[in-house]
């Protein structure tokens, strides 16, 4: 009672990096299992899974987002692999969202099972969603998730769509060059006439066989120009923090987005961390060093000391991340085992 009372009447201070940037985002993930094999992310065969025990617990998770958004955390994004793969997620997510003082609660997910949780999600506290749709047509969403799927997750999606407070919801696209570019007008198309806001990401070097490469990326701006001639956009202010770049459609029939990390990165302000599924903490995307932060949740360490390993780690955070640099080395880690 004495620690609850002393820290209600002070309270920790604001997480900074070491370049003076607050941190307010935290990105963690729950799982580095996945229902897809999207081939900008994963092999379709031979990945390792974590064992259960490596898993942080729901119990760790919600006591080290509890110290997290003591300490400035506003928004915690749940990610994977696929989120919904880790039975009873719902449960956490409440769990989280009763935690004082959290602002945004969301959830990246790739759909499929979301018309079995929407409900559930949106019950619990979930008021953001980010839905991973990669191509509008059976056989290239096939493609490119060795899945097909298409129609579960488009009434997934549907059935997300009926909860008012699951609004906005965006729908991400993985942006590649030589299959992204059929999939740009569709995309448009549907921004506009669902309830959506269509995102469009640059493929980054984070997939598993290693083999991504500079002319792989197909640019925000082009395709933002493609949509232009097409539809046209107006920019919308970029808020402080944000990774995408959004813009309406000039005649009000929605929104579209951009998020542009190897062509225009948003390095500079930066206010997020991660936390993998196995509990190390990742200051940057692309970090070669990772934080053992399960070690110290199952040490007996108390909150304080939990607090100073992560100031500690997150003053060392990266200033970019390099991919444009010569000598950029890839993390070892894929996006799925990272959490996106």
């Amino acid at each position: 009672m004495r620690r609850c009372y002393r820290r209600l009447i002070a309270p920790r201070t604001q997480l900074l990096d070491g370049h003076g940037r607050a941190i307010s985002d935290l990105r963690l993930s729950v799982t580095d299992r996945c229902t897809f094999r999207c081939r900008y992310c994963m092999p379709a065969e031979g990945m390792r899974w974590l064992d259960r025990a490596e898993l942080l617990s729901f119990e760790e998770l919600t006591r080290l987002v509890r110290v997290l958004v003591e300490m400035g955390i506003r928004d915690v994004r749940l990610t994977g692999g696929e989120p919904l793969v880790r039975r009873e997620l719902p449960r956490l997510a409440a769990m989280l969202a009763a935690i004082p003082g959290l602002h945004e609660l969301a959830l990246t997910t790739n759909g499929y099972q979301l018309e079995r949780d929407a409900r559930a999600l949106v019950a619990a506290g979930v008021n953001r969603f980010n839905v991973s749709v990669d191509s509008l047509q059976r056989e290239r969403f096939s493609e490119m998730t060795r899945r097909d799927v298409l129609d579960k997750v488009l009434r997934g999606l549907a059935t997300l769509a009926t909860f008012p407070e699951a609004h906005p919801i965006k729908v991400n696209a993985v942006a590649m060059r030589g299959f992204t570019e059929s999939e740009v007008i569709p995309f448009a198309r549907f921004a506009r006439e669902h309830p959506y806001e269509v995102r469009f990401i640059e493929f980054m070097p984070l997939d598993a066989d290693h083999a991504w490469t500079p002319d792989d990326v197909l640019s925000g701006e082009e395709i933002r120009a493609a949509i232009h001639a097409v539809f046209p956009l107006e920019p919308e202010p970029r808020a402080p923090g944000s990774t995408a770049r959004t813009f309406r459609f000039a005649d009000g029939r929605g929104r579209i987005g951009f998020i542009n990390p190897v062509s225009e990165p948003f390095c500079a302000d930066c206010n997020r961390i991660r936390v993998t599924a196995d509990g190390q903490l990742r200051t940057c995307l692309f970090s070669l060093r990772e934080t053992d932060l399960r070690a110290v949740l199952r040490s007996g360490a108390d909150d304080d000391e939990l607090e100073q390993v992560l100031r500690d780690a997150v003053w060392r955070k990266e200033l970019k991340h390099h991919i444009g640099d010569r000598g950029f080395v890839q993390p070892d880690r894929t996006m799925s085992a990272i959490g996106g």
